[in-house]
Order: structure tokens, then C-alpha cells, then sequence
């Protein structure tokens, strides 16, 4: 707990954690305290890059290891469920509060290096959309419980985008550079009608290099390699920054199959802009989903359906919205994500959020494992309902 709040603050942040931790215990979670420090590697390759930014890193004595405090503790809550759990597919549910760590360099009682995060997460649950609406619906119940009667929820969910790109035809890794940019709008919009504007710019060495190793690909990787290697003693270019001569060769191989590869058809490009634009209201924006998966078909037509049914599960509309755009500032998520807000001083800030994060636990090395939840700040939470 900082040292900045006052004998007053600090009781009743315990008084609201506790009543908090009580809840989530009492709906079956497991209180369990992961460990503070992390190897730094799992966050680094697991979060968003401004998570990564203030990320407090650090070498172990022996300097053998990178390590870091954790930023969160969903990560922390997945590598403790891997080494404890007989089997990690098989249903597990805990729970949690301490420290987290974000580095903010700042002199603001809302964006402090050091807070207070309680949360709870849900492992190998057989029903995705249930968990789902349950995690949000104990969320709200949670912040409720600590004096905030009226938060506002915004949700998305990042595998209806990836449904789609799924439904239209490209190449695989479009889809994975589009994914990649899904939380830097200006760069998504960039990259989408990239791939849709055929390459008629003026012709270069460099655009020579990328035919010519394109044409060498096609005897092997080998000749890729070599090929950049000849170039680079030719132009007496060094490498820089720690790259190797495979990592450009892959690169330019990029490049060399994206200039062959036909544009994106417009009506594609129009059909993922009219997916983005869709914000409002949770009903409405269902509306909207189901005539684009009319237009798109495919496995977007299933994960709409999925949508519907965890809207019809969700614990109330009022105050939540949906925005296809939304994706939060963890790169893990999946699927269904949230946030809650609240108004402390004149600003608006998250007072907590959460989702779906399929992937991570076999990221991890572990099993495929459906995974959800979310955490708390538990002190921006008590500024919020007016305890700070």
C-alpha cells in the first residue's frame, strides 16, 4: 500500500479490499498471492508496447536473468496456475490483490508507480460467452460494492476483427500485420489501403533487390540469404541494430510476395472500415455486427452468434457500450474485453478492465486453455466512490 495516503485513506482502502476480496471468494475464486517479481521476457512478448515502456526492469546479481516488478497480475496468475495446478486444463478460478508496478514518473495520486490491484481470473470454464458475462457482471458487482453506483463500461472484442479478417480473402500475413496494428488506428488505416493500392510507384534499385530475391527465393532460403549477403559487402552496408542477414531476407521476402500478390479489393477495405465505425449502445451495435457478418459470411458469422448469445447474458445495458475499435493496452486479449470508468477530480480514468485471453496460458508453454478476468485499482476505485 503507498505511503502517500493518509491514516484515514489507508483504513478505508482495507476495509474496501476486504469487503472486495470477500466477494470474489465467496463466488468460488481461490485467494492465492503471486509472486512480485517476473522474469521480464513474459511481459515484454505478452504485453502492449505502452505497458512495456513502463515496465520497471532490472538484472539479476549474478546478471544472468532480466527480471521485472510485475505490471500486472494476470501474467503472474497464469505462470502460478502452470506450476501449480495437477492438470491446467481442468476448471480453476482464483483471486487476488497486492502491488502492481508501472513506471508513470509523474507526481499524481492517479498515476502512481506503485497501486493497488485486486482481480480475480478463470481458467478452462466450458462456456466462453457465460464466463464472459459473469467476469463483467462480478466486476460491476465489485465496484458497486465500493461505493460506485453508476460506472460506465466500455466493451469490444478483438476476435470479431480477427473473425473477419478471417472471412475475407488474403494472404496470412496481412491478416497478422492488420492484427498487430488493431490498437494504432492510423497505422491500421495506413496498412488496410496499402494492401489495397497496387505497387505503380516508380521503379528503384531497392525495388530491383525485391524482384531479384524474390526470384531467388523460389530455389530455396539459402539463395535469399545469400543474395542479401552479396548486396550488402557489394554496397558495403553493416548491419546495425542486431540484425541478422535473415532477419532482412525475411523481410524483403515480404515485400517481394506483397508485390505480387493482387490488391485488396475496395469493397473488402469498405467492409472492415464500416466493421470500425460501429460504436453505441450494446443493442445497436448487434444490429450492426449481424448485417456485416451478412456481408462477410465465414467464420464472422459465428462469432457474431457468440456475440449475441454474451449479450444476452450480460448483467444489464445501461451505462455500457460497445466499439468495435476498442482493444484495450494489453496485447493477450482475444476476444471479449472491458473497461470501467469513473470521474475522480474533473478527469475520467479506468478504475479497472479485463477479458478474454485464449492464447496465453499455451504462450506460456502450457496447454490451450480459455482463460478471462479482470483487475481493479483498488485506490483510483476508492477516489472514485469518494473515500479518497
Amino acid at each position: 500500500m503507498p505511503a502517500s495516503l493518509t491514516a484515514a485513506q489507508r483504513k478505508a482502502l482495507q476495509a474496501q479490499n476486504r469487503a472486495i476480496m470477500e466477494l470474489f471468494e465467496s463466488r468460488g475464486f481461490e485467494h492465492i498471492r503471486p509472486r512480485i517479481l517476473q522474469p521480464a521476457d513474459v511481459f515484454l512478448e505478452k504485453s502492449g508496447e505502452d505497458i512495456r515502456s513502463r515496465t520497471f526492469l532490472f538484472t539479476d546479481p549474478d546478471g544472468q536473468r532480466e527480471l521485472c516488478l510485475r505490471p500486472d497480475l494476470t501474467v503472474p496468475t497464469c505462470r502460478y496456475h502452470l506450476a501449480v495446478a495437477e492438470d491446467p486444463r481442468r476448471e480453476a478460478k482464483y483471486c487476488y490483490r497486492g502491488p502492481a508496478f508501472r513506471f508513470h514518473g509523474v507526481d499524481d495520486p492517479l498515476l502512481a508507480d506503485e497501486f493497488e490491484q485486486a482481480g480475480l481470473e478463470w481458467f478452462g470454464h466450458g462456456d466462453a460467452a457465460g464466463a464472459d458475462a459473469e467476469v463483467l457482471g462480478l466486476a460491476l458487482e465489485a465496484v458497486r460494492l465500493a461505493g460506485l453506483s453508476a460506472p460506465r463500461v466500455t466493451t469490444g472484442d478483438p476476435g470479431l476483427l480477427r473473425a473477419l479478417l478471417d472471412s475475407i480473402d488474403m494472404p496470412r500475413r496481412w491478416r497478422r500485420r492488420l492484427l498487430m496494428r488493431f490498437r494504432r488506428p492510423d497505422d491500421f488505416r495506413a496498412t488496410l489501403h496499402a494492401m489495397a493500392s497496387p505497387d505503380d510507384g516508380g521503379r528503384t534499385s531497392a525495388s530491383d533487390l525485391v524482384d531479384r530475391l524474390a526470384d531467388a527465393a523460389e530455389e530455396g532460403p539459402e539463395e535469399a540469404v545469400a543474395l542479401v549477403e552479396r548486396e550488402l559487402t557489394e554496397r558495403g552496408l553493416p548491419l546495425v541494430g542486431g540484425r541478422r542477414v535473415e532477419d532482412i531476407a525475411r523481410r524483403l521476402l515480404e515485400k517481394a510476395r506483397d508485390r505480387r500478390t493482387p490488391p485488396l479489393p475496395r469493397d473488402a477495405v469498405a467492409l472492415v472500415e464500416d466493421f470500425l465505425a460501429i460504436s453505441g449502445p450494446m443493442r445497436a451495435c448487434a444490429d450492426a455486427l449481424e448485417r456485416i457478418a451478412e456481408r462477410a459470411g465465414g467464420p464472422m458469422e459465428d462469432a457474431v452468434a457468440e456475440f449475441g448469445k454474451r449479450l444476452a447474458l450480460l448483467p444489464g445495458h445501461g451505462g455500457t457500450t460497445f466499439a468495435a475499435g476498442f482493444g484495450r493496452s494489453f496485447d493477450y486479449y482475444t476476444g471479449f474485453v472491458f473497461q470501467i470508468e469513473a470521474d475522480v477530480g474533473g478527469r475520467t480514468v479506468a478504475v479497472g478492465g479485463g477479458g478474454r485471453y485464449d492464447d496465453m496460458l499455451a504462450g506460456l508453454g502450457g496447454p490451450n486453455v480459455p482463460a478471462c478476468g479482470f483487475g481493479l485499482h483498488t485506490e483510483r476505485l476508492l477516489m472514485a466512490a469518494g473515500g479518497g
